[in-house]
């Protein structure tokens, strides 16, 4: 576990081991803005005494990225805390946070005890396309760029983007994670972000990147979905697509064609 790293004056990361998780704090003057609040409530606990040693100001907004549980299963230990998010955020936590609760217990044992802990509470302050967060002096933009990771991932831009909190639309420490994604549209949501970015990018998972990194993950996720079209206009099923190569590995790979496959036997147009 790392301590808080500044990248621009009052933003801050803590990088945690458990799944080399990515967390942000933006120093608003009055207060702290707090960037994903991990993945259960004793994984909660431990970020508010990390922020304490960070500041003493009180914590003003708390933002999700997106609802994945490893971003939102904390955010009872902030309530009553304003917690900002896509609305489908809100939505699929409350839809689907309960059942995916009861299942981390056995893909996690040695976490269960804290995953038994998770009340689901999901995003009070909702929006569709942009918010503006009101810190102190400070500008911090929410916006949803399109669908990529999930259909539900938004970006913290602060100081016109001096620092950008990208969630999983950027991954660092693993391949990007295509389970619920959208290997089509994901490259232009990606070029999207790169359009606000001037200085650090912070991914949920793993350590800062810079511009130049983004650029050359946007390159493999067109290549992931430029190999999707081709293959599967040429009648290949998953499996075999997958083991033909790209960029990332083959489990990484099949996630990917599984979602696209789905998204072309329909005909859906990309968005």
């Amino acid at each position: 576990m790392s301590d808080w790293v500044e990248h621009g004056t009052g933003v801050y990361v803590k990088r945690y081991d458990f799944l080399s998780q990515s967390i942000g704090a933006i120093d608003c003057g009055d207060g702290l803005v707090v960037v994903d609040t991990r993945s259960h409530p004793g994984h909660a606990r431990e970020l508010l005494a990390d922020l304490a040693h960070l500041s003493s100001l009180p914590v003003g907004a708390v933002v999700n990225t997106h609802h994945h549980w490893d971003h939102a299963f904390g955010n009872a230990a902030f309530v009553p805390v304003p917690i900002w998010g896509h609305e489908r955020c809100a939505a699929r936590l409350r839809d689907e946070g309960a059942l995916v609760r009861d299942r981390l217990g056995l893909d996690y044992p040695a976490e269960a005890e804290g995953f038994a802990e998770v009340e689901i509470v999901p995003p009070d302050r909702t929006f569709d396309g942009s918010a503006d967060l009101e810190c102190g002096s400070r500008r911090i933009g929410l916006h949803y760029l399109g669908l990529g990771h999930t259909d539900n991932d938004i970006v913290v831009e602060v100081d016109d983007g001096a620092a950008v909190f990208a969630g999983d639309l950027v991954e660092q420490a693993a391949p990007p994670f295509f389970g619920d994604g959208y290997p089509l549209e994901w490259p232009a949501t990606v070029g999207r972000l790169l359009d606000l970015t001037r200085g650090a990018v912070v991914p949920g998972h793993g350590t800062v990147v810079d511009a130049a990194f983004v650029e050359g993950q946007a390159a493999e996720l067109a290549e992931v979905a430029r190999l999707a079209v081709e293959r599967h206009a040429a009648g290949m099923p998953v499996g075999d697509a997958a083991r033909a190569g790209g960029p990332y590995d083959p489990p990484t790979l099949t996630d990917a064609f599984r979602r696209a496959w789905e998204h072309l036997d329909r005909g859906d147009p990309v968005r």
